[in-house]
């Protein structure tokens, strides 16, 4: 009977045992795997919105906190402030996704001084990043365009180490929106050696005087989206470069600037390749090119299946212009055997004014002639009345005319 009642005693304990067990490691388990998002203000990091500090310390040590940290945390600008930085890499990996809320603003001193690599906010290496907010990126850069060589032209150039305002380096599952981005020192926004790229609800501004102040620039990116966004600045709206694969961009405002850009390729005799490129519902003003492939005499590779897409013109130099004798040097370039071939590209729907007397100007290569360009339903006139606007074709193998266009290709042909 003892044992009898000791072995019972010994089951009860056992049972006991496992139930409270299996509780704690439920519990526990919850614990670990359900994470609270949590909210970085990057004054609680020490920055001070007083015009005199710089505050990359603060700015980066609140990057480092939530990107070591889980539950997607979001880190806050705060709204109606204003906090220069001179300069600012947020680096990943990071533990989770994390996105930067800009409500105030972030802007560089008006000084001129050394950047590394030329860049002022740098993010790189990070997955599922999202730059939100409605605030404002300020490169502050009328010094560093003051001594550029395209303004002082007697003096040495120095615009080669002025750095790009915002660049975006091997990021995936990028989100950018409702963020006004001014008056780079140069570039304003760089997507490089990225992927899946969403931007929408951009505002871009420089002033048209500005030296190379493109808009958005884009190189060895893939799968990129830019929708419901207004540029304007000293240099192309929109430049796409070597590696740029299935850009998308529709429903922007351009100008001024010099318009959508492809390239320029093939410079220094390099190797490029852009392909899948779609431009729809683009209204441009008063810029001084429309949409542009430009290509140096002497490269490789190819610019490929790029469609442009119910295009808006109004003032507009060079609405519809292939350049395969680009050459921004000052002093003339070589005529070379080799040259980066363009084929498949479709202009359709395109409409509006031209500033310039050539409107359509297919300027290709004698050694690589431009392969299958279409067009279909374009119309394009003179800006100011009684005067014509005409085409220039040369170097074309394929000219396909789907529906009738004007000013005309077909008579123009050599």
């Amino acid at each position: 009977m003892r044992h009898t009642n000791l072995f019972i005693k010994l089951v009860l304990i056992f049972m006991c045992s496992s139930c409270c067990y299996g509780r704690r490691s439920k519990s526990h388990s919850a614990s670990v795997h359900t994470y609270k998002q949590s909210f970085l203000n990057v004054e609680d990091f020490g920055a001070k919105a007083d015009g005199k500090t710089d505050n990359y310390q603060a700015f980066k040590e609140t990057w480092d906190s939530a990107c070591s940290s889980f539950g997607s945390p979001r880190i806050l600008v705060p709204e109606s402030k204003t906090y220069f930085v001179k300069h600012v890499n947020f680096s990943g990996p990071c533990s989770s996704s994390v996105s930067l809320e800009i409500r105030g603003t972030i802007k560089s001193f008006p000084q001129m001084y050394d950047l590394p690599r030329r860049l002022w906010i740098k993010f790189e290496d990070v997955e599922n990043l999202e730059i939100l907010g409605g605030g404002t990126i300020d490169g502050n850069g009328q010094e560093w365009w003051n001594h550029s060589c395209k303004i002082k032209k007697t003096k040495p150039c120095q615009s080669q180490n002025a750095p790009t305002a915002l660049t975006f380096k091997n990021c995936t599952n990028l989100k950018v929106s409702n963020v006004k981005v001014k008056n780079a020192q140069q570039m304003h926004m760089n997507f490089e050696d990225s992927n899946n790229v969403k931007a929408w609800g951009l505002s871009v501004a420089a002033p048209e005087h500005s030296p190379n102040t493109d808009g958005i620039h884009i190189t060895r990116t893939t799968n990129i989206y830019i929708t419901d966004s207004v540029i304007g600045t000293g240099d192309d709206c929109i430049s796409m470069v070597n590696g740029s694969r299935n850009v998308q961009v529709t429903n922007v405002a351009c100008g001024p600037g010099h318009g959508i850009s492809i390239g320029s390729l093939g410079e220094n005799g390099s190797e490029n390749i852009v392909s899948g490129i779609f431009v729809k519902g683009v209204k441009m003003t008063g810029t001084t090119n429309g949409v542009r492939i430009k290509t140096w005499q002497g490269g490789h590779g190819t610019a490929r299946n790029i469609e442009f897409d119910d295009i808006e013109m109004s003032n507009v130099s060079n609405p519809i212009i292939i350049d395969q004798h680009y050459c921004d040097k000052n002093k003339k370039c070589k005529q070379q055997k080799s040259g980066v071939q363009i084929e498949n590209i479709m202009y359709k729907n395109i409409r509006g004014t031209s500033a310039s007397k050539v409107a359509i100007n297919f300027n290709c290569s004698e050694s690589v002639p431009c392969r299958n360009i279409r067009l279909e339903k374009v119309d394009l006139a003179a800006h100011k009345k009684g005067r014509n606007v005409e085409a220039f074709c040369s170097q074309l193998t394929g000219l396909s005319e789907e529906q009738q266009y004007f000013p005309s290709c077909s008579k123009k042909l050599t």
